[in-house]
């Protein structure tokens, strides 16, 4: 678990060093996938409508709901390696 910590630590930090920009369907899965792995599953209250940006990101992070946080970082980790 360490190892994993430190893999994903530097996948955050190479993901704001990215040749190009992400499309938005990648970002909101980068965000999911982020939030997973360092706070859980999602208990935030959700966005109104009137909120489409964070309500897109809500959305993103509860499908990700019963996800190992250890899954999650994993997966972070290969996204930003495919996209590097």
């Amino acid at each position: 678990m360490p190892n994993l910590n430190k893999k994903f630590e530097a996948a955050v930090a190479n993901s704001k060093n990215l040749s190009e920009r992400p499309d938005n369907m990648t970002l909101l899965k980068l965000y999911a996938l982020y939030k997973q792995g360092s706070v859980g599953d999602n208990t935030e209250k959700k966005p109104g409508f009137s909120d489409m940006v964070a309500r897109a990101k809500w959305d993103a992070w509860s499908l990700l709901k019963g996800t190992a946080s250890t899954d999650a970082m994993q997966q972070y980790v290969d996204l930003i390696e495919s996209l590097s």
